[in-house]
């Protein structure tokens, strides 16, 4: 069997409260990956009314915009993220890239002589 020491970071924004995070993250991607708010919760499991509650919530927190949604009808509606919305996804994404490497390396001087006794 083996064993490995392993560690997990994860970057939540916050206002006055959590405002951003993996979560909010994931249902930006899957919006504009499908182009759907519906879409995007019913392919991560999630009740559509709380992927409305979350994105709202997020923009209230957050100050702004970050989707822009079209009625449904003859053609079917949409969502689409705002250039915000697009903005904001990347500074996170990358945020949470460096923050990673950094990690990495951190682990690795810190825990390193620990690893290699497994």
């Amino acid at each position: 069997m083996d064993k490995k020491i392993t560690y997990k970071l994860t970057v939540r924004l916050f206002t006055e409260e959590k405002c951003f995070g993996p979560g909010v993250a994931m249902l930006l991607r899957r919006v504009q990956e499908l182009h759907s708010l519906r879409a995007a919760a019913a392919d991560l499991s999630m009740a559509y009314s709380k992927a409305w509650t979350i994105l709202k919530n997020a923009e209230r927190l957050m100050n702004c915009k970050l989707l822009i949604s079209s009625a449904g009808g003859k053609h079917g509606g949409g969502a689409t993220l705002t250039e915000e919305a697009v903005a904001l996804l990347d500074a996170y994404d990358g945020f949470c890239r460096e923050l990673n490497a950094f990690g990495e390396e951190i682990f690795e001087e810190k825990f390193g002589r620990f690893i290699e006794k497994l």
